[in-house]
Protein backbone atom coordinates (compact mmCIF):
# COMPACT_ATOMS: atom_id res chain seq x y z
CA UNK A 1 0.00 0.00 0.00
CA UNK A 2 2.89 2.38 -0.59
CA UNK A 3 1.77 5.97 -1.04
CA UNK A 4 -1.80 5.17 0.01
CA UNK A 5 -3.61 6.01 3.22
CA UNK A 6 -3.52 3.31 5.89
CA UNK A 7 -6.71 1.28 6.13
CA UNK A 8 -9.07 1.86 9.04
CA UNK A 9 -9.37 -0.64 11.89
CA UNK A 10 -12.59 -2.32 10.63
CA UNK A 11 -11.00 -3.11 7.24
CA UNK A 12 -7.82 -4.37 8.92
CA UNK A 13 -9.95 -6.57 11.20
CA UNK A 14 -11.75 -8.05 8.20
CA UNK A 15 -8.42 -8.84 6.53
CA UNK A 16 -6.97 -10.37 9.70
CA UNK A 17 -10.14 -12.48 10.09
CA UNK A 18 -9.58 -13.81 6.54
CA UNK A 19 -6.07 -15.14 7.32
CA UNK A 20 -5.97 -18.96 7.03
CA UNK A 21 -5.19 -20.92 10.18
CA UNK A 22 -1.65 -22.38 9.85
CA UNK A 23 -2.69 -25.86 11.03
CA UNK A 24 -6.14 -26.06 9.43
CA UNK A 25 -5.83 -23.83 6.33
CA UNK A 26 -9.45 -24.39 5.27
CA UNK A 27 -10.40 -22.35 8.37
CA UNK A 28 -9.70 -18.67 8.86
CA UNK A 29 -8.72 -16.93 12.08
CA UNK A 30 -12.21 -15.41 11.94
CA UNK A 31 -13.80 -18.88 11.64
CA UNK A 32 -11.90 -19.94 14.75
CA UNK A 33 -12.99 -16.86 16.67
CA UNK A 34 -9.46 -15.95 17.77
CA UNK A 35 -9.45 -12.35 16.49
CA UNK A 36 -10.19 -9.82 19.20
CA UNK A 37 -9.96 -6.06 19.26
CA UNK A 38 -8.39 -4.17 16.37
CA UNK A 39 -7.94 -0.59 17.52
CA UNK A 40 -5.34 2.13 18.01
CA UNK A 41 -3.32 1.80 21.20
CA UNK A 42 -2.55 4.66 23.59
CA UNK A 43 0.31 5.75 21.32
CA UNK A 44 -1.87 5.69 18.18
CA UNK A 45 -0.32 2.53 16.71
CA UNK A 46 -2.88 0.00 15.52
CA UNK A 47 -3.04 -3.09 17.76
CA UNK A 48 -4.53 -6.45 16.86
CA UNK A 49 -5.42 -8.71 19.76
CA UNK A 50 -5.84 -12.43 19.30
CA UNK A 51 -6.60 -15.22 21.72
CA UNK A 52 -4.69 -18.47 21.21
CA UNK A 53 -6.75 -21.63 21.04
CA UNK A 54 -4.41 -22.94 23.74
CA UNK A 55 -1.06 -21.85 25.13
CA UNK A 56 0.91 -24.78 23.73
CA UNK A 57 -0.32 -24.23 20.17
CA UNK A 58 2.67 -24.61 17.83
CA UNK A 59 1.06 -22.20 15.34
CA UNK A 60 1.17 -19.10 17.59
CA UNK A 61 4.31 -17.64 16.00
CA UNK A 62 2.94 -18.26 12.49
CA UNK A 63 -0.38 -16.60 13.40
CA UNK A 64 1.36 -13.54 14.86
CA UNK A 65 3.63 -13.29 11.81
CA UNK A 66 0.67 -13.49 9.40
CA UNK A 67 -1.16 -10.79 11.37
CA UNK A 68 1.94 -8.55 11.26
CA UNK A 69 2.06 -9.08 7.48
CA UNK A 70 -1.59 -7.97 7.19
CA UNK A 71 -0.86 -4.90 9.31
CA UNK A 72 2.06 -3.95 7.05
CA UNK A 73 0.03 -4.60 3.87
CA UNK A 74 -2.74 -2.37 5.25
CA UNK A 75 -0.38 0.55 5.82
CA UNK A 76 0.42 -0.12 9.49
CA UNK A 77 4.02 -1.40 9.42
CA UNK A 78 4.48 -0.30 13.04
CA UNK A 79 1.29 -2.05 14.20
CA UNK A 80 1.38 -4.45 17.14
CA UNK A 81 0.08 -7.96 17.66
CA UNK A 82 -0.89 -8.89 21.20
CA UNK A 83 -1.89 -12.27 22.59
CA UNK A 84 -4.81 -11.96 25.00
CA UNK A 85 -5.34 -14.84 27.40
CA UNK A 86 -8.44 -13.67 29.23
CA UNK A 87 -11.14 -14.55 28.63
CA UNK A 88 -9.75 -17.86 27.47
CA UNK A 89 -10.68 -19.16 24.02
CA UNK A 90 -13.26 -21.94 23.89
CA UNK A 91 -14.59 -23.98 20.99
CA UNK A 92 -17.87 -22.06 21.36
CA UNK A 93 -16.13 -19.25 19.46
CA UNK A 94 -15.92 -21.31 16.26
CA UNK A 95 -18.42 -19.86 13.79
CA UNK A 96 -21.13 -21.86 12.03
CA UNK A 97 -19.09 -21.53 8.82
CA UNK A 98 -16.04 -22.85 10.67
CA UNK A 99 -17.97 -25.84 12.01
CA UNK A 100 -19.27 -26.58 8.51
CA UNK A 101 -15.73 -26.37 7.08
CA UNK A 102 -14.44 -28.77 9.73
CA UNK A 103 -17.16 -31.29 8.90
CA UNK A 104 -16.59 -30.85 5.14
CA UNK A 105 -12.94 -31.76 5.68
CA UNK A 106 -13.70 -34.90 7.68
CA UNK A 107 -13.13 -33.40 11.15
CA UNK A 108 -15.99 -33.69 13.60
CA UNK A 109 -16.59 -30.23 15.03
CA UNK A 110 -16.89 -29.88 18.79
CA UNK A 111 -20.37 -29.88 20.20
CA UNK A 112 -21.64 -26.58 21.54
CA UNK A 113 -21.57 -26.09 25.28
CA UNK A 114 -24.99 -25.97 26.92
CA UNK A 115 -26.37 -22.52 27.66
CA UNK A 116 -28.32 -21.50 30.73
CA UNK A 117 -31.32 -23.56 29.73
CA UNK A 118 -31.98 -27.27 30.13
CA UNK A 119 -29.12 -29.65 29.46
CA UNK A 120 -29.83 -31.82 26.43
CA UNK A 121 -28.83 -35.45 26.77
CA UNK A 122 -27.75 -37.10 23.52
CA UNK A 123 -27.56 -40.82 23.21
CA UNK A 124 -24.60 -41.92 21.18
CA UNK A 125 -21.31 -40.29 20.34
CA UNK A 126 -20.02 -37.51 18.16
CA UNK A 127 -21.62 -37.62 14.68
CA UNK A 128 -19.39 -39.22 12.05
CA UNK A 129 -18.48 -36.64 9.37
CA UNK A 130 -18.57 -39.41 6.74
CA UNK A 131 -21.93 -41.08 7.31
CA UNK A 132 -23.60 -39.05 10.08
CA UNK A 133 -23.97 -41.98 12.47
CA UNK A 134 -23.64 -41.31 16.19
CA UNK A 135 -22.34 -44.85 16.67
CA UNK A 136 -18.82 -43.58 17.29
CA UNK A 137 -16.27 -44.30 19.95
CA UNK A 138 -12.84 -43.07 21.01
CA UNK A 139 -9.93 -44.59 19.14
CA UNK A 140 -6.98 -42.51 20.36
CA UNK A 141 -6.62 -39.39 22.52
CA UNK A 142 -3.99 -38.21 20.02
CA UNK A 143 -4.89 -36.84 16.59
CA UNK A 144 -3.31 -34.89 13.74
CA UNK A 145 -2.80 -31.89 16.04
CA UNK A 146 -2.69 -31.41 19.80
CA UNK A 147 -6.27 -30.17 19.94
CA UNK A 148 -7.70 -33.24 18.18
CA UNK A 149 -8.39 -36.83 19.13
CA UNK A 150 -9.28 -39.76 16.88
CA UNK A 151 -12.67 -41.45 16.85
CA UNK A 152 -13.93 -44.52 14.99
CA UNK A 153 -17.38 -44.88 13.50
CA UNK A 154 -18.79 -48.34 14.19
CA UNK A 155 -21.33 -47.90 11.37
CA UNK A 156 -19.01 -47.12 8.42
CA UNK A 157 -15.77 -48.17 10.19
CA UNK A 158 -13.95 -44.94 9.29
CA UNK A 159 -11.47 -43.24 11.57
CA UNK A 160 -11.86 -39.47 11.84
CA UNK A 161 -10.37 -36.62 13.84
CA UNK A 162 -12.49 -34.76 16.35
CA UNK A 163 -11.71 -31.21 17.45
CA UNK A 164 -11.80 -31.47 21.24
CA UNK A 165 -14.14 -29.11 23.06
CA UNK A 166 -12.52 -26.69 25.47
Amino acid sequence: MSGATALAAPEVRARVAAVPDPELPFLTLGDLGVVGSVAPGADGRLEVEFTPTYLGCPALAAMASAIRDVLADCGHPDGRVRQVLSPAWTTDRITAAGRAALAAHGIAPPTAAPGDGPVLVRLGGVPCPHCGSRATRPHSPFGPSRCQSMLRCTACHELFPHLNAL
